[in-house]
């Protein structure tokens, strides 16, 4: 065979090679993962606690790619505007949603139209669990849970509950309550949780469900009263305060944060990028930092994180349904 002939053959081989869809190209492809910026797109304004639990992992996984992680907010629209962003953007593992509950299991439910597939996301990471608790102004006259319910079957439609919005996770958390305990409160949405724990210390709103976090600082200087944790059980941060559980049976709320990737991430950056932020939740200074805003670090697989928003789906939409909530 002649020099040309042999040239013409492996220049063949070559081209035939790099056109094949085979799993070694896909792997080569990421183990390089991330050779540029990341962006991580986070559904919510700047400053809240929702806000700052993103920025934590993305300053530690920027300091061990040794390439920028950046945060951009990017609110509205009950957190589905950022949301729609990351489903548009390309399915490379620079483009990723740091996200409340809404976006992935609540608003596919609420929303008739939606800029985006909420099951077409590529799961990553279950970040961190929080810890929600019920929280009244002082001047409700009521001490524990008990005279709370007593209180609030007594004076139908009289108490008001705040949340950041409708369908938001503490107005469905609220909903939920109401159904349990056989009460009716009367809803206040307000743009975002801050503008609604301001007028819950001022006294102008009775009640809210909000983590314990945030709630905490209020409850010291005895400008709110701590009545109850939703979560299924007690919390070790506050032992003497009893689970809603232990009065209405059944009853349980965890709010929760998570990492998610464009529609049609391989899984390979996917599972990359889980145990990536798994190994950076387990360092004792972020440990210390999660620790300080009363969250549980979790820092799931990507299989256990679509086994998670698929169970906390199908919960909201019961609750959803119930009240016969739907925003056009």
């Amino acid at each position: 065979m002649g020099r040309r002939a042999r040239m013409l053959m492996l220049w063949c081989l070559l081209v035939a090679t790099a056109g094949s869809p085979s799993q070694p190209v896909v792997a080569a492809g990421t183990d390089d993962y991330p050779n540029r910026p990341v962006k991580v797109v986070v559904p919510v304004p700047p400053g809240p606690i929702l806000d700052v639990l993103p920025r934590i992992v993305a300053e530690k996984l920027s300091l061990k790619w040794g390439r920028p992680v950046i945060i951009e907010n990017r609110a509205g629209a009950a957190q589905n505007l950022g949301a729609e962003v990351v489903a548009k953007a390309d399915p490379d593992g620079y483009t990723l949603l740091a996200t409340p509950p809404g976006p992935l299991v609540s608003s596919q439910h609420l929303f008739s139209k939606l800029g985006f597939d909420p099951s077409a996301f590529v799961p990553i990471s279950v970040l961190v669990k929080v810890l929600p608790v019920l929280v009244v102004n002082p001047k409700v006259p009521a001490a524990n849970i008990q005279e709370f319910i007593a209180y609030a079957k007594a004076n139908p439609g009289k108490i008001t509950l705040g949340s950041p919005g409708v369908g938001s996770t503490p107005h469905l958390a609220g909903l939920q309550l109401m159904k349990a305990a056989d009460v009716r409160f009367v809803h206040v949405p307000y743009q975002g949780m801050a503008p609604a724990m301001n007028d819950l210390v001022a006294g102008h709103i009775d009640v809210m469900i909000d983590n314990l976090g945030n709630v905490w600082p209020h409850v010291k200087e005895g400008k709110l009263r701590l009545l109850a944790v939703t979560t299924a059980s007690r919390l070790p941060q506050v032992p003497n305060v009893p689970a809603i559980s232990e009065m209405l049976p059944g009853y349980a709320h965890t709010d929760w944060f998570a990492f998610a990737a464009p529609p049609k991430t391989p899984s390979e950056i996917a599972t990359k990028l889980s145990l990536m932020i798994a190994e950076t939740l387990k360092l004792p200074d972020v440990a210390k930092r999660l620790d300080d805003y009363v969250v549980v670090p979790v820092g799931s697989s990507p299989a256990e994180t679509a086994a998670f928003i698929k169970r906390e789906s199908e919960r909201w939409r019961q609750v959803i349904e119930a009240a016969g909530i739907k925003i056009d």
